[in-house]
């Protein structure tokens, strides 16, 4: 017998929100497929597209929180999925590069400053998970891990651009490593730019000053210029925990008559 049933329609709001849903989720897995494409150019001593692939990750992993927001589809499960695609393609991956391209040559020392680098990106983004709603929005509490990445990243961009290998830097390498291991599980604060609205009106030196640097200045030579911007970043932390320290060592000043 045959069902003369109506068939059930599903309305096309519903079809067009299950769309958006999916949007974010496809930046965060083409971010993870990035950070996986970083490994395995690494394992074949690609190095050069290992660290691009790290500054593709992390512009894609920027990407899929602002869909989320401006879609209006944030959820649970997003937030945990970025959280795994972000310990693979900042965690793993840059322990991984660098661990090939320079540590692997000085034994024992450098798979575990290797594996310190992987365990402080963990446990960044477990602190990250669990303080979201507790810490102050407009900074970090500690390096994040993209910057973290990012830094090793352009240390291996830049030297084999300049056509220095990474044997000749390793103990560079374990310097940066290292920094960027211990800053990212440091009480250090980092200027999120959470607090910035691309809505509002800016001032016309402001956009010229964007239009300079991402279309002039960085085109010039990427690795050099990402490499010395992300190292600055890296220091600003301590700029501002140093002002920060002085400034309060100046109101607890008793007030000279």
């Amino acid at each position: 017998m045959l069902d003369s049933s109506p068939e059930r329609v599903v309305p096309k709001s519903r079809l067009r929100r299950r769309g958006i849903y999916l949007l974010p989720n496809l930046f965060t897995t083409a971010a993870l497929f990035a950070g996986f494409y970083a490994i395995v150019q690494a394992m074949n001593g690609h190095f050069e597209y290992s660290a691009i692939a790290i500054f593709i990750a992390m512009v894609l992993d920027g990407l899929d929180g602002r869909v989320a927001r401006l879609t209006g589809t944030q959820s649970e499960f997003g937030a945990e999925y970025d959280s795994m695609s972000d310990m693979v393609s900042f965690g793993i991956a840059p322990s991984l590069i660098v661990y090939e391209w320079a540590l692997k040559e000085i034994g024992q020392w450098g798979w575990i400053i290797a594996f310190i680098y992987c365990t402080c990106a963990a446990l960044r983004l477990a602190r990250f998970n669990t303080n979201i709603n507790v810490v102050d929005k407009r900074f970090f509490q500690g390096l994040p891990s993209p910057a973290a990445a990012a830094l090793i990243a352009g240390l291996v961009w830049v030297t084999f651009n300049f056509d220095i290998q990474g044997t000749d830097v390793r103990f560079l390498a374990c310097i940066v490593t290292l920094f960027a291991a211990l800053s990212m599980v440091s009480n250090i604060p980092y200027y999120s730019g959470k607090e910035i609205n691309l809505r509002r009106r800016v001032p016309f030196v402001t956009i010229l000053l964007l239009v300079l640097f991402f279309f002039v200045l960085i085109p010039s030579h990427p690795p050099l210029v990402l490499f010395c911007l992300f190292t600055a970043y890296a220091f600003s932390g301590y700029v501002i925990k140093l002002w920060r320290l002085g400034r309060s060592r100046k109101s607890n000043e008793p007030s000279q008559s």
